[in-house]
C-alpha cells in the first residue's frame, strides 16, 4: 500500500502522518509493505526491503540491482474493495 493508501484507509488525507509513524515505530510493523505512490522501494532500506519483497512474491519491475528496482504497484496494489478498506467512506 501506498502512505496516500493507509492515510485514505484510515480516514485521513495525511499521508505524510503515515510516514512520520513508520519512521518511529516502523521496526515493529512490516514497513516494507507501505511504499511511495512512484512504486520505489522506502527510502534507504531498498537492499534490505527486497528479502522480503521476493519472500512474499511482491511483483517487481525494472531490477537494475538490489538498490535499484521497483514494484509492480498496478499489480500489487490492494483494491478498494479489500476487506482492510471496509466501513471507510469513499
Amino acid at each position: 500500500m501506498t502512505y496516500g493508501d493507509i492515510a485514505w484507509a484510515l480516514g485521513s488525507n495525511a499521508p505524510r502522518a503515515v510516514g512520520r509513524v513508520l519512521a518511529h515505530y516502523g521496526h515493529s510493523v512490516a514497513w516494507w509493505r507501505v511504499v511511495p505512490a512512484s512504486g520505489l522501494p522506502p527510502q534507504g532500506h531498498a537492499r534490505l526491503a527486497l528479502p522480503h519483497y521476493r519472500d512474499e512474491g511482491t511483483p517487481l519491475r525494472n531490477i537494475v540491482s538490489e538498490d535499484d528496482y521497483r514494484l509492480a504497484l498496478s499489480t500489487a496494489r490492494l483494491s478498494y474493495d479489500h476487506e482492510l478498506y471496509a466501513g471507510v467512506a469513499p
